[in-house]
């Protein structure tokens, strides 16, 4: 794990990103990243169901239990968890890859998951999305369709445990007003692009030669 982590590019950046169900947050980061170049979201591996419109490879890499826990065995992941009965994990060359070819990593985990990235990858940043109120929050998660009341329910309540969350982040951004929203966002990424460091490592011949 510790040469896996030490090989981690310096070209660009990753960003973890969190927020209790219902709050936008895959909205958010659909419109991000169709307005902002070189930045991608990390892509999981789960072993839920593929719900209509999901494809393999580009919302979710798609495994059984048994395909799962022999990647866990193997220390493929960055961190694992079990969310509502389902499995997800972070691919470690997956996100190494991207981060190789200069390209940012948006990777959208829980809390838990946050926590595990950032004692591994401690150069990492972390964004926090919350909704404008609890009663918004509620009318998001019966607008969607897909769950009974039961299911609301329990959402609601796990909702509530991961925004307890939201000060072991760096940045918070309420999702009130959508493209505001959006906007906070892309203003976090490209501020952490322009840090001294990573500048230094992207430029490093232009430096060298404006300095002769």
């Amino acid at each position: 794990m510790t040469s896996q982590i030490s090989n981690i590019s310096t070209k660009a950046n990753l960003f973890v990103v969190s927020a209790p169900s219902g709050a936008g947050k895959t909205s958010l980061l659909k419109q991000l990243i169709s307005e902002l170049h070189s930045v991608q979201t990390s892509i999981s591996h789960t072993t839920r169901v593929k719900r209509d419109g999901e494809v393999d490879g580009v919302d979710y890499h798609f495994v059984d239990k048994k395909n799962f826990k022999d990647l866990v065995v193997s220390e493929a992941f960055y961190e694992h968890a079990e969310v509502f009965g389902n499995f997800y994990g972070t691919s470690k060359s997956s996100i190494a890859d991207q981060l190789a070819k200069g390209i940012d990593v948006i990777l959208e985990i829980d809390w838990q998951g946050a926590r595990q990235i950032k004692r591994q990858l401690p150069h990492s940043h972390s964004i926090f999305i919350l909704p404008p109120s609890k009663l918004e929050l509620g009318s998001r998660l019966k607008g969607r369709g897909q769950d009974n009341d039961e299911v609301i329910n329990g959402r609601m309540n796990a909702a509530i445990d991961e925004m307890s969350h939201y000060n072991e982040y760096e940045y918070l951004v309420i999702n009130d007003d959508f493209f505001e929203a959006v906007s906070e966002i892309r203003a976090i990424i490209c501020a952490e692009r322009q840090k001294l460091a990573l500048q230094q490592q992207k430029h490093a011949q232009l430096l060298c030669n404006l300095l002769e």
